[in-house]
């Protein structure tokens, strides 16, 4: 394959918020699954979709990155954007699978409230996604991914607590603790996201 030398850089980019616009649906569809749980195997298999589609985007990202000798931001960023969020969505569909494996009954409180978070986090994400190219009004969405991130070490520290507040069997404590965290990872890398694109934005202002 020809080596690119000039990129287009509204390749990239697009290719960015393809990736983001899929990781929000996939957080869409897991606050679907905790809100009508009866239709948890069909919304899990349903998230497992898009994180096939999500690997295969980042493949192509990364391929391009391979083939492409200049880029329109720094080559390392692109990599770690990309991946990143991709690690959000392996969080997500790891999450939905463990309440199938774990045959859980419902879904707790905390564990929507955790899935609401990621959810307004992606929206958050892919907002400035599709606005960075242009490189304008990120820092305050930003903040707000920041604030949601506490939020949501609260929700988990309140939901990991809630296990040790009444006679719940040690299997089901595992299991919820084992959710919660994977609940947790998501929303911390969401905050990772936001971090390097600011960090993108700062390099490039």
């Amino acid at each position: 394959m020809k080596l690119r030398l000039v990129p287009k850089g509204h390749d990239y980019f697009t290719a960015f918020s393809a990736v983001a616009a899929n990781l929000h649906t996939a957080a869409q569809l897991l606050v679907k699954l905790m809100q009508d749980f009866d239709n948890a195997r069909t919304l899990s298999l349903e998230i497992l979709e898009h994180e096939h589609v999500g690997d295969k985007l980042v493949h192509d990202v990364v391929h391009r990155l391979n083939n492409t000798f200049v880029t329109p931001i720094d080559r390392e960023d692109i990599y770690e954007l990309v991946t990143t969020m991709d690690e959000v969505l392996d969080c997500i569909e790891a999450t939905a699978d463990s309440m199938i494996i774990y045959r859980v009954d419902k879904p707790t409180p905390q564990a929507i409230r955790q899935s609401e978070i990621i959810a307004k986090a992606t929206q958050l994400l892919r907002e400035c996604i599709d606005g960075l190219e242009k490189r304008d009004g990120l820092h305050e969405k930003v903040i707000e991914i920041n604030r949601l991130e506490n939020d949501g070490d609260r929700t988990h520290r309140d939901a990991v607590a809630s296990l040790f507040d009444d006679a719940i069997p040690c299997t089901d404590v595992i299991k919820w603790k084992d959710i919660y965290e994977l609940l947790e990872s998501a929303i911390d890398e969401c905050e990772h996201v936001a971090n390097i694109l600011e960090g993108i934005v700062l390099k490039h202002n």
